[in-house]
């Protein structure tokens, strides 16, 4: 392990490389030994405030920020940790609902990089990037200090380095297919990995599952006696509107209902993100109901960048960033839902390791036309060889092929710009870029420097 990782950073960018000399989140070694081990040279800090943790196939990231939203309107100071970022790598670690500045991170980083080394030469493999960051959250968190941390994991669950961390509320959303070659394409094997985070005690806020799935995780609720909700048993959403700039949603809680809500976001898989997230902080806080006027208030300034995000208009460019089937599905639902593009013009690059042709076929009823891409992430997949499969799911016709993103949403803009122009009956033209957190993220620090 290079010595640029334990040296202390004099600037952001040092601290960004220093991290990145480490193993990349796509190489694990499935332990937990690693990152206990720098923990307790920390001091334990993740034992100094109490824990949300999150996991699930999709939604972690949206019903993280609803949670932590809902907590600061409660006058609660909040430490979130999510991942991936989609722009700068500080977005990981948020504090009183910001990201910390870059003088911060850089602090951050100093604070934990002298006993890294000492990890490395104590175990059998070093500390990964993704370990890394962890500890300069959990430490981040106990320095500031925060009343509350709400921790989105990494991947799975039972190994994953957040789960060092003992949640008093477990939130298991929906569990479908992803990172097939760790995790596997069995959803109740995947289930039993993401039942990790559910400890002794905890609360176990249960989104709607499968019902293989949902065995797995009530038995393992079971097991180390932790207390069930479950959302469509104990609370869920009741109705649901599309409206202008989001969602009009009633939802039934733990401990009341919360009628005619504005939700400034896209889809009813949101609706659904909502509920598990008023449920979650009902388990934290106790017996009594939310304010009515918090709950309001919270959702009514809740954003989630880069989930059916408008980043531009005339023509309308929107970015999500669905890398996996269940997320296209629900992302292309809401699509339909909520907007009446016509022509819709997708713009997709996608890592090589998921699975693109699903991601494909979800969004096909959508788009008119599609511009196959590639971000700059080593595991992008070339845009010729995803346009094949493009071609196989649209038909030739549909498929374009441009490698540079910036080159891929120009043609895709002037395309809609062109069906625009024609006066399609079903309303304006408009481009979805999507397939991968990291080709969303590029766009996005794309588009807003453009702005």
């Amino acid at each position: 392990m290079s010595e640029l990782s334990a040296r202390p950073a004099a600037t952001f960018a040092e601290a960004e490389d220093a991290l990145l000399s480490r193993w990349p989140e796509s190489k694990l070694e499935p332990s937990l030994d690693r990152v206990r081990a720098f923990l307790d040279l920390l001091g334990d800090p993740q034992t100094a405030y109490p824990v949300i943790h999150l996991t699930g196939t999709n939604g972690k990231t949206s019903t993280s920020r609803m949670i932590d939203t809902l907590l600061r309107t409660l006058e609660l100071r909040t430490g979130r940790f999510t991942s991936p970022h989609l722009e700068r790598m500080s977005e990981r670690i948020c504090i009183d609902g910001s990201p910390l500045t870059d003088e911060e991170f850089v602090r951050a980083f100093n604070d934990v990089a002298p006993y890294t080394h000492l990890v490395d030469t104590t175990q059998p493999f070093p500390l990964s990037f993704f370990e890394t960051i962890v500890g300069m959250a959990y430490a981040a968190f106990a320095d500031a200090p925060v009343d509350v941390a709400v921790v989105e994991v990494g991947m799975g669950g039972l190994w994953d380095a957040t789960n060092v961390a003992d949640g008093k509320v477990a939130v298991v959303l929906p569990v479908a297919v992803d990172h097939e070659r760790y995790l596997g394409a069995d959803p109740t094997g995947i289930a039993v990995e993401k039942a990790g985070i559910i400890k002794p005690g905890a609360t176990a806020v249960l989104a709607e599952q499968t019902p293989a799935v949902a065995e797995v995780l009530l038995r393992r609720a079971a097991e180390v006696e932790a207390t069930v909700v479950r959302e469509g048993v104990e609370f869920g959403v009741l109705r649901r509107v599309a409206a202008v700039g989001g969602q009009v949603v009633s939802l039934r809680s733990l401990r009341g209902n919360y009628d005619e809500v504005f939700l400034p976001l896209y889809g009813a898989h949101q609706a659904h993100n909502a509920a598990t997230a008023i449920a979650a902080v009902e388990a934290f806080v106790g017996e009594e109901p939310l304010d009515d006027e918090v709950v309001r208030a919270a959702l009514g300034e809740v954003s989630s960048p880069g989930r059916l995000e408008v980043i531009r208009r005339s023509p309308t460019i929107l970015l999500d960033a669905a890398h996996n089937p269940h997320g296209a599905e629900a992302s292309a639902a809401a699509l339909a839902d909520s907007f009446s593009f016509s022509p819709l013009i997708g713009v997709i690059g996608v890592m090589a390791d998921k699975d693109y042709e699903g991601v494909l076929a979800a969004f096909e009823p959508q788009l008119a036309q599609v511009v196959c891409t590639q971000n700059s992430d080593a595991r992008s997949m070339p845009a010729e060889r995803l346009a094949e499969v493009a071609r196989e799911v649209f038909g030739e016709d549909r498929v374009l092929v441009r490698t540079r993103l910036a080159d891929a949403i120009d043609e895709a803009t002037a395309l809609a710009e062109r069906g625009e122009a024609y006066g399609e009956a079903l309303g304006s033209g408009a481009v979805l870029v999507t397939g991968s957190v990291v080709t969303v993220g590029e766009a996005r620090a794309m588009l807003r420097k453009r702005s």
